[in-house]
């Protein structure tokens, strides 16, 4: 009987807190509709401060999702070797000078190299000639590169082959005029057409496309190859001086399974030291390049994004708690008699800071609603305009809320407890 009564009273309580959140929630409406302009630009600050901050923090996901995404296209373990770093090494100023410098890797690098270290799966030799005109019959398509590659380059960067294939050993030996090409240049040249089997002229030389790659679009390290072509080695030979500083030559070196990017470039380093005939005194004359390098510095540079959009965005919501706890105080004044009367009719402490409580957090979750809803609004209009996907991702939908609620807690806790504590007499009497 005794555990009747008391399920009887949890329901009771429970009913009660829900009618308690309705009509708090109904006053935060109503103090909305009467009070319109007060509440606008109370609210002004929650909301543009959830704006900014939900804002940067998409925009960095986004980022970071496509740094990501061309990280694995490249592969997260390829070193490149080459003659100028894409990051200054060591510290204090850039000594362009001493890299001016070094020598510029050789294909003969490559076969010592392959001979002297056993931490790498695939090795290629890379050099790209920039700027060059590529013509099908009447049709041509200017500022395209033509990447001159070695034997083991699809090994060694994924090239997602629509049609066609890659060069075959023979073909490489023979140095043969062939070229797969991307897939921008293929729309160029032939756009009612495939272009493979057709011959093209490049840098003057008659080639015959063997292979067309997919769709790459726009990349973070500008790699894409929608706009280049690829040749034999050995043919590139007959285009351009493959030691030149022009054209900067590298070589790419992927990791084994299970071997460490750390761990290849100390084999990798000592083998070219050891090439180089350099002293144990002497600097490296050429430079050990890596995604992990560019990508680590774009993130500090979004964590400083996005540092800088939550310090203002925390200053707007702070803005805003200020004027929705301006809101609260009014609107514990202006209900002083109606609280007096709740507590006369036997209405508990809690249930009055819970009313004025919960009316905050819904004022401010309205401000929080509408700074998610313009981002949600930007997003898909960059998306749609754009062609770039950009989502309002889940946890920072969940953010922006709880952002709001938290700032809504804050604001009108003060409020809430000087209206709970207020005494029922003193309160009827007020006017």
């Amino acid at each position: 009987m005794e555990f009747y009564i008391c399920h009887v009273s949890k329901a009771s309580n429970f009913s009660i807190f829900l009618r308690l959140f309705r009509e708090s929630f109904l006053f935060a409406f109503e103090t909305l509709r009467v009070n319109k302009l007060r509440t606008i630009l109370s609210l002004l600050g929650i909301t543009i401060g959830i704006f900014l901050i939900i804002a940067v923090f998409t925009a960095t996901d986004v980022l970071e999702n496509k740094i990501k995404s061309d990280i694995q296209s490249l592969g997260n373990n390829v070193v490149y070797i080459q003659k100028w770093p894409w990051v200054p090494e060591g510290d204090g100023e850039y000594p362009w000078w001493k890299y001016m410098n070094r020598p510029v890797p050789g294909y003969r690098e490559v076969v010592d190299l392959r001979r002297r270290t056993q931490t790498d799966e695939a090795m290629a030799y890379a050099a790209d000639l920039n700027g060059e005109v590529v013509k099908y019959q009447s049709s041509s398509i200017e500022n395209i590169s033509v990447s001159c590659v070695s034997e083991d380059f699809d090994k060694v960067r994924n090239l997602d082959i629509r049609n066609g294939r890659f060069f075959t050993e023979m073909e490489f030996a023979g140095g043969r005029p062939l070229v797969i090409i991307g897939a921008d240049v293929n729309d160029a040249l032939f756009p009612k057409d495939d272009g493979l089997e057709k011959v093209i002229t490049v840098h003057g030389f008659k080639m015959t496309v063997v292979g067309i790659l997919n769709k790459e679009g726009t990349s973070t390290f500008d790699n894409s190859l929608d706009n280049y072509v690829i040749v034999p080695l050995n043919f590139a030979r007959n285009l351009v001086n493959l030691r030149s500083n022009r054209i900067d030559p590298y070589i790419i070196v992927k990791a084994k399974e299970g071997i460490s990017t750390p761990e290849m470039k100390d084999e990798l380093r000592g083998a070219m030291r050891t090439m180089h005939s350099l002293k144990p005194v002497e600097s490296d004359d050429f430079s050990l390049n890596e995604i992990s390098l560019l990508s680590g510095s774009l993130e500090q540079l979004f964590a400083i994004l996005g540092m800088a959009g939550s310090i203002i965005g925390g200053f707007s919501i702070l803005v805003g708690g200020f004027g929705t706890a301006n809101i609260m105080f009014v609107s514990v004044r202006e209900r002083t008699n109606q609280i007096g009367i709740q507590k006369s009719l036997g209405a508990k402490n809690y249930f009055i800071l819970l009313q004025f409580l919960v009316e905050s957090i819904v004022l401010c979750l309205f401000g929080g609603v509408l700074g998610l809803f313009i981002v949600f609004l930007l997003s898909t209009i960059i998306t749609l305009t754009s062609g770039m996907t950009i989502m309002l991702s889940f946890s920072n939908i969940m953010l922006g809320l709880g952002l709001s609620a938290a700032i809504g807690t804050i604001s009108g806790l003060v409020p809430a407890i000087m209206a709970a504590m207020m005494n029922p007499v003193d309160a009827i009497r007020s006017n």
